[in-house]
């Protein structure tokens, strides 16, 4: 099925007229200009964009292959072309869900509106997320109660599949609720995306650092598993010592204060700048990011 699609595709790029004029580029434009707000909307500064960089690779291979075909490097040219057929298949089916969620959201009513419309949701400019999280942070730290909280952006993977899915209001009372010792959710990760707890007792992947202390327990060891493999940042209340910890790109770092865990956490989640200019950004920035990694490298 895949070979003939390659091959219509083919046949109709033969039979095009190669000769441009004004309304050809004109057309390429607006398809330049589709991709690209769809890029930036969707798949910039995600997970996903490493899958649309691997499609692009797969199409440039798939275009050499037929120039070594036209070259009578046919043995060379059909070799490639099958492999490029098989990784293109077996994307197929590894990616199928996130496919379908993505067909899903193709469906929604609002769907244009998303794109063209303000990313900013009114009802989360009237939750204070910051001052929820650090009184929140401020009774489980007090009281040695254990907490494993993620923030994550892109929800393309499926961590937060496995706990239960709320959906709700982020708030102090809810995150309290969560963690208290006597709840079915306390054990795993709370996963935050925006002003919204999407699910809790999420289960993370451990990292596999063999030189990191032992003094660090499976909540410590999650969050850094988590951020070793994705954008998101976690932060980590030890039920022993009731330290407050948040780990990000792979690295824990403990607060004295919770002073300057509010100020990480603006600049982490977008809510403050590197200037400190008041302007709510797209949460997980990359120059959000170096920031925090270049304040922790100058004070070391």
């Amino acid at each position: 099925m895949f070979n003939e699609l390659l091959k219509y595709l083919q046949m109709q790029v033969g039979m095009m007229d190669l000769s441009f004029s004004g309304t050809n580029v004109l057309e390429i434009l607006v398809i330049a200009v589709i991709l690209w707000v769809f890029y930036t909307k969707f798949i910039k500064n995600t997970q996903s964009e490493k899958f649309v960089k691997g499609a692009f690779v797969l199409v440039f291979l798939w275009i050499f292959s037929e120039v070594l075909v036209r070259f009578d490097l046919k043995i060379l040219g059909v070799f490639l072309k099958s492999i490029v057929t098989l990784v293109s298949l077996s994307l197929i089916v590894i990616f199928q869900p996130e496919l379908r969620r993505f067909l899903g959201y193709l469906g929604q009513v609002d769907f244009i509106t998303k794109i063209f419309g303000s990313k900013n949701n009114p009802k989360d400019e009237q939750i204070d997320v910051i001052k929820e999280l650090i009184e929140a942070v401020k009774f489980l730290s007090k009281t040695h109660t254990g907490a494993l909280i993620v923030f994550q952006s892109d929800l393309s993977n499926t961590y937060y599949d496995v706990g239960t899915k709320l959906n709700a209001d982020l708030s102090t009372e809810l995150l309290l609720t969560i963690f208290h010792p006597n709840t079915p959710l306390h054990d795993g990760a709370v996963v935050i995306n925006g002003s919204k707890i999407i699910s809790a007792g999420v289960l993370l992947p451990l990292t596999e650092d063999p030189k990191l202390s032992w003094k660090y327990g499976t909540r410590h060891r999650a969050a850094i598993g988590m951020t070793e493999t994705s954008d998101a940042a976690c932060l980590v209340v030890s039920e022993e010592t009731g330290d407050v910890s948040v780990a990000l790109d792979g690295t824990l770092k403990k607060y004295e204060d919770l002073v300057s865990l509010k100020q990480d956490l603006e600049r982490i989640l977008g809510y403050k700048n590197t200037e400190d200019e008041v302007s709510k950004k797209t949460i997980f920035k990359i120059n959000n990011l170096l920031a925090i990694r270049k304040t922790d490298s100058g004070k070391n």
